[in-house]
């Protein structure tokens, strides 16, 4: 970003439902990235109803996000709390999907985004086509957020509820699965391609990272891009970034 930008809290592009309430101010920190998969079917659920149903029942993310359609619905402005951290994973949850207080993950971080995915764990989204994938990782970058995984790949669903959870890595910002944040009994989104979503885990390829100088983060978001063009059709982003006062309060 040029000097004296200021980045959007609302993605451009996007269908914007503003949420009944959202989970206060955010208390500062690394800016982070949760990724979450709903457990539902992206050929019968849509971005907007899977939105619509979280915000009734309390739980709003920032993002709902159906990657066979592209279609993308904003529920809360990235300057604010979420409220899906700590809260039923699963879109179809029953009783459990009651409004309660946000969990205090929500608030940590400057930057806390949260995007539901209309997708199963158990089938990872990035093993099929990511229409829109492009536009949401635009809009990430504008806020700076970290091309990295701190945790590493997320776990197969099996695996999920048994991986160590460690607060030092979440503190350190970046890019997250649910089942990796601390103090959640998540298990989604399951073992989803990184390297397609932002910098691979620390975990991955340390050999030939060691061995090269150009920087990561350009290496992965060319990667990314080549890998993209494969997935599903790129989406036009805005020249400029708009102001804050274009969100749609």
């Amino acid at each position: 970003m040029g000097s004296g930008a200021v980045v959007d809290a609302w993605i451009p592009g996007a269908r914007c439902i503003r949420a009944q309430a959202d989970g206060g101010s955010l208390r500062g920190g690394a800016p982070r990235v949760v990724w979450q998969a709903l457990g539902a079917d992206p050929r019968l659920i849509s971005a907007h109803s899977a939105a619509q149903r979280l915000d009734q029942e309390g739980r709003p993310p920032h993002l709902v996000w159906n990657p066979l359609s592209g279609g993308i619905t904003q529920l809360i402005p990235a300057v604010r709390a979420a409220c899906l951290l700590g809260a039923p994973e699963s879109l179809d949850c029953g009783s459990k999907g009651v409004a309660q207080p946000p969990a205090a993950a929500n608030r940590q971080g400057r930057l806390c985004v949260q995007i539901a995915v209309v997708a199963s764990a158990r089938e990872p989204f990035t093993d099929r086509p990511m229409h829109g994938v492009e536009r949401i990782l635009d809009w990430l970058q504008a806020w700076a957020v970290p091309w990295r995984w701190p945790a590493g790949r997320p776990a197969p669903v099996a695996q999920a509820r048994t991986t160590e959870r460690r607060q030092a890595l979440w503190a350190l910002g970046g890019h997250f699965g649910a089942s990796q944040i601390p103090d959640w009994d998540a298990a989604g989104p399951g073992h989803i391609d990184i390297d397609l979503l932002g910098m691979s885990g620390p975990t991955f390829c340390q050999g030939l990272a060691r061995r090269r100088k150009t920087r990561p983060s350009m290496v992965n978001r060319n990667h990314r891009t080549a890998r993209e063009s494969m997935l599903g059709p790129k989406t036009k982003t805005g020249a400029a970034v708009a102001s804050l006062a274009n969100a749609p309060y």
